[in-house]
């Protein structure tokens, strides 16, 4: 996994066999990432590489993060639900997502429309986390196991990858991580289907998909 922020934007997060390659995603996002690292530069906050990926904190406190998609490059707020966002520029990664919010990068051209919005959600991000804000976030009506949450927790990019997948296919990964007795046993079941999660496959895509071949 990627330690530096340099190394992300050369090489990739590391997270999966394309880093290094031309295949890459960061590779396709390249301009985008390098003009919000810019205006990044000059909010204050602290630039450091978390999970792979650049991560930027006040206080220790992580705020967002900047990262690489297929089909976008974004800005991900740690508390983007908290945002005051009266255009409707935020999405969230997924249909369950509470918390986390994005603002979505397909162009140079939309950094550079989007630059006084984006110093905005900065600015409103660090008065968020200096005011001590938190959100209250509801239960799942399937209980994840604890084992899940807090791996999680620790890596939020697998955090919006898992909420990006759909309601049916996060019911059967909370399934399949629940089933074992043993705490260790549920750790590597969820250490396994790290890259699969990645990918937005469902538990049993990959066995579909090797069937049709």
């Amino acid at each position: 996994m990627q330690t530096t922020v340099e190394g992300y934007l050369t090489e990739g997060c590391g997270r999966c066999p394309l880093g290094g390659t031309p295949g890459c995603k960061v590779h396709a996002w390249s301009a985008e990432l390098h003009a919000l690292r810019g205006i990044l530069s000059k909010s204050g906050l602290i630039e450091t590489a978390k999970w792979g990926v650049p991560c930027y904190t006040l206080n220790g406190k992580n705020v967002l993060l900047l990262s690489a998609f297929k089909n976008h490059c974004a800005i991900s707020f740690f508390k983007g639900a908290l945002l005051k966002d009266d255009a409707g520029l935020l999405s969230t990664p997924g249909p369950n997502s509470q918390a986390s919010r994005l603002l979505k990068f397909t162009s140079p051209d939309a950094v550079e429309a989007l630059r006084e919005a984006t110093h905005d959600f900065i600015q409103q991000a660090i008065a968020i986390e200096n005011a001590g804000l938190q959100i209250e976030l509801n239960k799942s009506p399937e209980p994840w196991p604890e084992e899940l949450q807090e791996w999680l927790e620790q890596d939020p990019v697998l955090k919006d990858a898992f909420e990006a997948l759909t309601p049916g296919r996060q019911r059967g990964y909370v399934l399949y991580f629940s089933a074992p007795k043993q705490s260790k046993t549920r750790i590597s079941r969820i250490e396994k289907c790290v890259d699969k999660i990645m990918n937005g496959e469902g538990l049993h895509d990959a066995y579909q998909k090797k069937g049709k071949a």
